[in-house]
């Protein structure tokens, strides 16, 4: 296939690519060049019998071209449309930075303590004259060995012992608490501005570690501060804590251990004696001892004095 040839006219026949017809042409120049591709190799040969000009062509290209009947088609390059432009996202704009605000001015407060002088007095208890001291077979109140120990059976029942002396008005006093027996909802503490045992301010500490402030006049105990927890005041027996009580006009502020609890203002009593309570409050003994008193007096204005009534003039 691809190159015939005819003997008798020397005659060398080709098929075209692109046509299924047989083209004679007398010489090779004849042969048009789309026949004949760069790659190609052409071999003219003359016969030496005939002298006739034979184009030979090699076999795999003829094969193709007068097999095949196909011509190369130039496949175009793919192309690819170019990328959209697309609006870069600003995750973070710019702002204007806010003005801040002017800080606020700062005022010293007082510390828990203000205004307290030197030692007034210091009790050792050691003088049993100065305190109430008695017995009842359920209840006791005794002075002994640099204490004085309350001490009752079950409950519920108090006992309390004033000190005779001296009424106080601004001042502050600090007392050592030492709990033997104590537990649940029993209570102890410090009475001051006190009138009579039933009439005073009375700084209440639960053996279940919390306290109040209590205000008595003759009834039940009116509550100027409810119940809180402390970690200053001990959860039972036995135990010790330190117990302070600072007093100026109406203005009243309570520690523990050295460390403020909680302050609050009460005008009704202006000044009175001393006192120290127990009370048990289920069936089982009470029993707590106080050491150390120590009083100081306090002077002190409060920077926030309450309004002086007045009266209003009758046009």
């Amino acid at each position: 296939m691809g190159k015939i040839r005819n003997p008798a006219k020397n005659i060398t026949f080709a098929r075209p690519a692109q046509q299924n017809v047989l083209v004679l042409y007398n010489t090779p120049a004849e042969i048009p060049p789309r026949f004949l591709p760069p790659p190609l190799m052409i071999k003219l040969m003359i016969s030496p019998r005939k002298r006739s000009w034979t184009l030979i062509l090699p076999a795999v290209t003829l094969a193709l071209a007068a097999c095949s009947g196909l011509v190369p088609v130039s496949t175009p390059a793919p192309t690819f449309p170019l990328p959209t432009e697309t609006q870069t996202v600003v995750w973070f704009p710019a702002t204007n930075t806010p003005t801040g605000l002017p800080a606020a001015t700062l005022f010293p407060t007082p510390g828990p303590l203000p205004g307290v002088g030197n030692l007034l007095f210091a009790d050792d208890f050691t003088d049993a004259s100065l305190w109430d001291v008695a017995d009842s077979g359920r209840a006791s109140s005794q002075v002994r060995d640099g204490r004085l120990t309350l001490a009752l059976d079950s409950g519920p029942q108090i006992i309390v012992s004033l000190r005779s002396e001296p009424l106080l008005g601004d001042f502050y006093a600090e007392v050592t608490a030492a709990l033997s027996l104590c537990r649940g909802r029993d209570q102890y503490g410090v009475l001051f501005r006190a009138s009579s045992a039933s009439v005073a301010y009375r700084f209440v500490l639960a053996c279940d570690g919390s306290i109040r402030l209590e205000r008595l006049r003759g009834g039940g105990p009116e509550v100027l501060q409810n119940w809180a927890p402390s970690g200053d005041a001990p959860p039972g027996g036995p135990a010790e804590v330190r117990i302070g009580v600072w007093a100026a006009g109406p203005e009243m502020r309570f520690l523990l251990n050295g460390r403020f609890q909680f302050s609050l203002r009460d005008p009704v009593m202006k000044s009175g004696a001393l006192g120290l309570f127990a009370y048990a409050d289920g069936k089982t003994p009470m029993l707590v001892s106080f050491s150390d008193l120590e009083v100081f007096p306090v002077s002190y204005v409060s920077p926030t004095p309450s309004a002086t009534p007045s009266r209003t003039p009758i046009p």
